[in-house]
């Protein structure tokens, strides 16, 4: 199995995998970005979604550098993270244990789509693979929101969290925010 991780690029998006419990891609996925205009987007043109994605990609990868990976297994997309500043997700102010660190960078989306690839590594690969491009930026802070009754979530399971050495920092019945000091 050869295994390679890539960042995210505005030419490499349209790799971002399917997940079948989601109602589009990652790739057409605004949902952090762009809250108001997430659900009608959705169902509207998906060439329209991807420009709008790859407008958001490109501004971030111009003011904060490298902001999302693509994990592949023999040459086929699996999994995706997308991590940046708080400010530039502006849904995250809609979940109730509270903002973010202005500090912090946010994982908002980090999961291995196809159940066949998981429990074999790959997102503990992706995630590594973050906090080192993190790191190597001076970052200091990551966090997270991982929902607590269901790991079928974009931004990953609580539990994968945890296991990596995040802590519950802002705790919330559902959703909480969770932060690993770097």
């Amino acid at each position: 199995m050869k295994i390679q991780i890539n960042n995210l690029t505005e030419e490499n998006l349209k790799d971002a995998p399917e997940w079948n419990s989601y109602p589009l891609s990652f790739r057409y996925c605004i949902y952090w970005e762009y809250p108001e205009e997430f659900i009608g987007l959705e169902k509207q043109n998906k060439d329209l979604i991807l420009r709008v994605k790859s407008k958001w990609l490109s501004k971030v990868r111009k003011e904060f550098g490298n902001c999302g990976k693509l994990i592949y297994v023999d040459g086929k997309s699996v999994g995706y993270a997308q991590f940046a500043p708080p400010k530039v997700f502006p849904n995250l102010m809609n979940y109730n244990a509270g903002r973010p660190d202005n500090d912090a960078v946010i994982i908002s989306c980090l999961f291995i789509c196809n159940k066949n690839f998981r429990n074999l590594g790959l997102g503990k690969r992706l995630l590594s693979d973050i906090i080192d491009d993190l790191k190597s930026r001076d970052v200091k802070i990551v966090e997270t929101f991982a929902r607590k009754s269901n790991s079928e979530n974009p931004s990953g399971p609580l539990e994968f969290y945890i296991k990596s050495g995040f802590r519950i920092y802002k705790d919330d019945p559902e959703f909480p925010l969770l932060r690993l000091d770097l």
